[in-house]
C-alpha cells in the first residue's frame, strides 16, 4: 500500500524540478513572520509584499520565503516548520508560472468555454489551471476566479492532468484593471449665509483654517469606524460652516483628500458628504 509522502518529501521533490515551496499551516496559511521581522522591523510591507532586506533563518514573509534549496528546506528552522505543516505551496511566479483559481463548478464552466486547454489539478471546490508564463496576480478577477502568480503563492494538490500550455493574452487581460469612471469634482457649498448684515465670522482665515485642520486631524486620526468617522465630521463641518457660503472647492477637497488616504472612496465621501447637507436641510 503507497504512503502519502511528507510535506517535506513533497516540497523537496518540487524544489528539484525548479518551484519554489514554502509549508502551509492550519488553514492553508504561511508561517507568521520570525520575531526579528515581526511588526515588519525588517522594512517589509504589511501586507508581505515585499521580502524586506533582512535574511532570516526561518520561515519568513510568507510567498517570499518560497525557496528550491534543499539547505535551506531542511535547516532546523525549516524542519520545526515541516513538522507542523499541513500542506505545500508554492510560487507560481518564482517558477514562471501562473494558476487561475476556478473556486466554484460555474467558474470552472466558464473557464472551459472561455480558456485554451492546458494542465489541470482538482481542488476541494473546483480546479486549478496552470499555464507557462508569469504575469500579476490579481484576486477576484471574476466570480469564483483568481489568478497566482507573481507575488503570491498556491497549494501544491499533485501533478494535475492534461499539457500545460502557454499563458494565453485572455489570462493576462484578466489581472487589467478597468478604468474608474472620472467623477465630477465636489462643489462648494452655496447655502444662504443666514440673517444679520454683519460681517461672517467664518471668513476670518484662522476661524476657517482651524476647523478645517481639526476636521483633517479626526479623520486621520479615526483607527477604526472610519465610515461613520467620515460622515460625523463632515456633519460637524457643515453644522459649523454650511450656512454662510464660506467654504470652498478647496475646503471640501482637503476633507475628501483626509478621508481617501483612510481607504474611503470618492463616492462614498461624496455620499457622505450629500446626507450630511441633507440631514442639515442645506
Amino acid at each position: 500500500m503507497s504512503q502519502t509522502p511528507s510535506p517535506l518529501h513533497a516540497a523537496l521533490n518540487l524544489a528539484a524540478s525548479g518551484v519554489p515551496v514554502l509549508p502551509l499551516r492550519r488553514g492553508k496559511v504561511p508561517f507568521g513572520n520570525c520575531r526579528s521581522c515581526a511588526g515588519n522591523a525588517c522594512g517589509g510591507r504589511p501586507n508581505m509584499k515585499s521580502p524586506g532586506p533582512c535574511r532570516c533563518a526561518g520561515v519568513c514573509h510568507a510567498w517570499a520565503a518560497a525557496t528550491i534549496a534543499p539547505a535551506v528546506l531542511t535547516s532546523p528552522a525549516w524542519t520545526a516548520a515541516w513538522q507542523r505543516a499541513v500542506s505545500v505551496a508554492y510560487h507560481p511566479g518564482g517558477a514562471g508560472l501562473t494558476v487561475v483559481d476556478l473556486d466554484d463548478p460555474a467558474a470552472v464552466a466558464w473557464a472551459r468555454e472561455t480558456l485554451p486547454a492546458t494542465r489541470t489539478v482538482e481542488t476541494s471546490r473546483g480546479e486549478h489551471w496552470i499555464y507557462r508564463g508569469a504575469m500579476a496576480s490579481r484576486n477576484a478577477v471574476r466570480p469564483g476566479v483568481d489568478i497566482k502568480s507573481a507575488m503570491s503563492y498556491a497549494r501544491h494538490l499533485g501533478p494535475g492532468t492534461g499539457t500545460m500550455t502557454a499563458l494565453p493574452d485572455a489570462v493576462r487581460a484578466l489581472a487589467v484593471k478597468e478604468p474608474v469612471p472620472a467623477r465630477p469634482a465636489p462643489r462648494a457649498v452655496t447655502a444662504p449665509t443666514g440673517a444679520g448684515d454683519g460681517e461672517c465670522r467664518h471668513r476670518t482665515p484662522a476661524y476657517l483654517e482651524r476647523g478645517i485642520a481639526m476636521a483633517e486631524q479626526r479623520i486621520t486620526a479615526a483607527s477604526s469606524a472610519v465610515h461613520a468617522t467620515v460622515y460625523r465630521t463632515f456633519l460637524a463641518v457643515l453644522s459649523t460652516h454650511g450656512r454662510c457660503g464660506c467654504l470652498t472647492d478647496a475646503h471640501i477637497t482637503r476633507l475628501f483628500t483626509a478621508a481617501q488616504a483612510k481607504g474611503e472612496t470618492l463616492r462614498h465621501c461624496t455620499d457622505a458628504w450629500t446626507n450630511a447637507r441633507t440631514r442639515l436641510g442645506l
